[in-house]
């Protein structure tokens, strides 16, 4: 079983507790797992049909922390699951909490409101009908600006969610170490970092799998993240993608050389594909991608104060203790990259 630095004592936190885990098989999920099965809680992993066999068993879908665990299959975005009889609403049975990491894989409208929202509403009925009590949710920050479809779906629920009724904990947060890391390779071949205008225009404060992965794991026993919406970011100042790609030349030891994209250039291939798929539906997905990518782009992830309509780096809460840079600094020793799935840019 993994540990976490300074985890004495962990195992004693949710020992006798019963948790549902959704999304499971992703890299967050699967370091919920750890985190969770680290304080000692009994953990069920509902997984979509067929993963089973993916990886030869549980160990090499979902991590080492997968034994001792109980896998389910079932479909969420599947109603008929959660009837009576059904493999979902049979996993629900006897549990205190579920914690989802589940989201859609690409942010598409059709994906985001089958996984997002509806697939999430599925289960949540079902767990107020088994008498589940405490619910943790894995959103995004993003959701605080929404002008795309997977943030509306995560904000419908987020709705839902607050008015059942159930004790919850909606964890909002900033980047991912994953979603900046996809220019190590280009950068060690010897090309320059693409930044987007002039590198500056957003900035983060990522955080790691394992840090995120405790945080919640400890919203179940830490009473001041009960019933809130939780915006967390990593530790120390926040980044812009000039910051990340300096990083990455020093510890390289070479002079950084960047290359400038312009935002227009996003703006002309995403009204392009929209005006294609007129003609062509089949365009409207890579339309979307393009306004997806646009909005990272353009978009700091962090707190925005309501007041004031701006990004407040000060006012993103941090937690944990690895940064990107250490991260960066394991990959290019030899550490192996995270698998960047639908959502990379470059």
């Amino acid at each position: 079983m993994t540990t976490e630095p300074g985890s004495e004592g962990l195992h004693e936190r949710l020992r006798g507790r019963r948790v549902l885990l959704l999304g499971a098989s992703g890299t967050i999920g699967r370091a919920a797992l750890g985190a969770l099965r680290a304080r000692g809680a009994r953990v069920t992993c509902l997984v979509r049909p067929g993963r089973r066999s993916e990886g030869q068993g549980p160990p090499g879908l979902l991590g080492p922390d997968a034994q001792g665990c109980d896998l389910v299959s079932a479909d969420v975005c599947d109603p008929r699951a959660f009837e009576a009889r059904g493999a979902g609403a049979i996993a629900l049975a006897g549990q205190d909490a579920v914690v989802s990491c589940m989201a859609s894989r690409t942010g598409v409208p059709r994906d985001a409101w089958a996984v997002d929202y509806q697939a999430h509403q599925h289960v949540l009925a079902a767990a107020q009908q088994a008498g589940v009590r405490h619910f943790i949710l894995l959103s995004a920050i993003c959701v605080q600006k929404p002008r795309l479809a997977f943030q509306h779906a995560k904000l419908a629920f987020e709705r839902s969610l607050i008015d059942s009724g159930l004790t919850y904990s909606i964890v909002r947060p900033t980047a991912f170490f994953k979603s900046l890391s996809g220019q190590i390779a280009r950068v060690r071949r010897g090309a320059p970092f693409l930044v987007f205008g002039d590198g500056t225009l957003t900035a983060c404060k990522p955080i790691s799998d394992g840090d995120l992965a405790a945080y919640l794991a400890d919203c179940l026993t830490d009473e001041r993240q009960w019933n809130r919406i939780l915006p967390i970011g990593g530790p120390g100042p926040a980044i812009t993608p000039l910051d990340q790609g300096r990083c990455l030349f020093e510890l390289l030891g070479r002079k950084p050389r960047f290359r400038h994209v312009p935002v227009r250039m996003l703006d002309l291939i995403a009204g392009g594909l929209a005006a294609l798929a007129r003609i062509a539906p089949a365009a409207a997905v890579k339309a979307e991608l393009a306004r997806i990518g646009r909005y990272y782009a353009t978009e700091s992830m962090l707190y925005l104060d309501p007041r004031t309509g701006r990004y407040d780096a000060d006012a993103t809460p941090s937690t944990g203790t690895q940064t990107l840079f250490d991260f960066y600094q394991s990959v290019l020793a030899g550490a192996s990259g995270p698998d960047r799935g639908d959502h990379a840019v470059f």
